[in-house]
């Protein structure tokens, strides 16, 4: 089984590759149940690098049965080695598949505006069979009318989805087409034991948003305010990605709030692999605050709030019909209003060393996925 995206692992960070990490481990998760039903993956990666000087291309084992193929690129530079590199590797990844795909083959695309038009293309020529992962419609985050008129002429192309909520099978799946859901990865963390191994974490009620600084989606800036309205006892911790406007912006208002008030905060870096999993085992309320007024949230589930739960913490997040639906929707702690006050009321509710049964809940859901995804294949 094929299954393209804009795919790397945390282990490559020389390369430089351009993809989302969130996105990156959900396709590993998606891989191991694919490859627990019998089914060996090649992933094909996107990705190139955002180096000068380039890269090679290579074939990585990622699971036992599933591996990476990742295209060499020039990199990047001026404007015209940015252009011809792209253009460049385009072709490439083009000419791979098109040599590579067969007709009916099922393949899995990970649904990304960088590459649609070449998704696109490559099914009216080969007229393999479709499976799109859809995690968010981009267009609800970037508002442009033309984006959005593109991502449904694809998403219309499809011949099976894999989505994060039913919410957007209903408004995309308009034909009744297969499809199987999955809000994240159901991949429980073993326990560390990392907590108290640094006097640090000890005397004090650890809270930690991971996840993007993007203003549009406005969950990295409330999550900083909310410390304005926490006791002493408790210290915010600010784990993510962005613009270098948006960690300005992030580390200018960490500055700010640890100069004027009680609450512990500070701004820890955009961790990767283990190293994020230790830490967030040593904190024990994750917060998912994204503005729930947005449009993307309708469809879109914040698949931070499944990092969390696999790793043992208690969950705080907004009141969106997307969680409250979802497998995991009794387990959340909710506050009602976006405020920073409203949230911090609801982080001093949770009792934050009590019984937290979050990863057996993913395992009990890992092992419906895995069903569910070996019937989709087998359409």
């Amino acid at each position: 089984m094929k299954y393209l995206a804009y795919y790397d692992t945390p282990d490559n960070i020389a390369e430089n590759r351009n993809y989302v990490l969130a996105a990156s481990n959900k396709v590993t998760y998606i891989c191991s149940a694919i490859n627990q039903a019998g089914i060996p993956v090649e992933i094909i990666s996107a990705s190139a690098s955002w180096n000068s000087k380039g890269c090679k291309g290579k074939i990585v084992q990622v699971l036992d049965s599933t591996i990476l193929k990742l295209f060499s690129c020039i990199g990047t530079g001026g404007l015209l080695k940015k252009i011809v590199g792209r253009t460049l590797f385009k072709l490439k990844y083009f000419l791979y598949l098109f040599s590579h795909i067969r007709k009916n083959e099922k393949i899995i695309v990970y649904h990304g505006m960088g590459y649609a038009s070449l998704i696109m293309l490559l099914k009216r020529l080969k007229k393999f069979y479709l499976i799109l992962e859809v995690e968010e419609i981009y267009a609800d985050v970037s508002g442009s009318e033309k984006e959005r008129k593109k991502e449904f002429r694809l998403f219309e192309m499809a011949d099976a989805y894999i989505f994060p909520a039913q919410r957007m099978n209903d408004l995309i799946n308009t034909e009744g087409k297969p499809h199987t859901l999955i809000c994240g990865t159901y991949q429980a963390e073993t326990n560390r034991e990392v907590r108290f191994e640094n006097p640090q974490w000890r005397d004090k009620i650890h809270c930690v948003y991971a996840g993007t600084f993007d203003p549009r989606k406005g969950g990295g800036q409330i999550a900083a305010e909310v410390a304005r309205y926490l006791p002493a006892e408790y210290h915010m911790h600010l784990l993510g990605f962005g613009s270098q406007k948006d960690m300005q912006n992030i580390e200018k208002t960490v500055e700010e709030i640890s100069r004027l008030h009680k609450c512990g905060i500070s701004f820890d870096g955009c961790l990767r692999g283990e190293e994020y999993v230790r830490f967030l085992q040593c904190c024990q309320v994750g917060m998912s605050t994204q503005n729930p007024n947005a449009s993307f949230n309708d469809t879109s589930f914040p698949s931070k709030i499944l990092s969390y739960m696999a790793n043992g913490l208690q969950v705080v997040t907004a009141r969106i019909p997307v969680v409250e639906e979802s497998p995991v929707g009794q387990w959340m702690h909710y506050y009602d209003e976006s405020t920073p006050e409203k949230i911090a009321q609801a982080i001093m509710t949770v009792k934050a060393d009590g019984n937290n049964d979050s990863r057996r809940v993913l395992e009990e859901l890992d092992k419906v996925f895995v069903a569910d995804i070996k019937v989709l294949l087998e359409v």
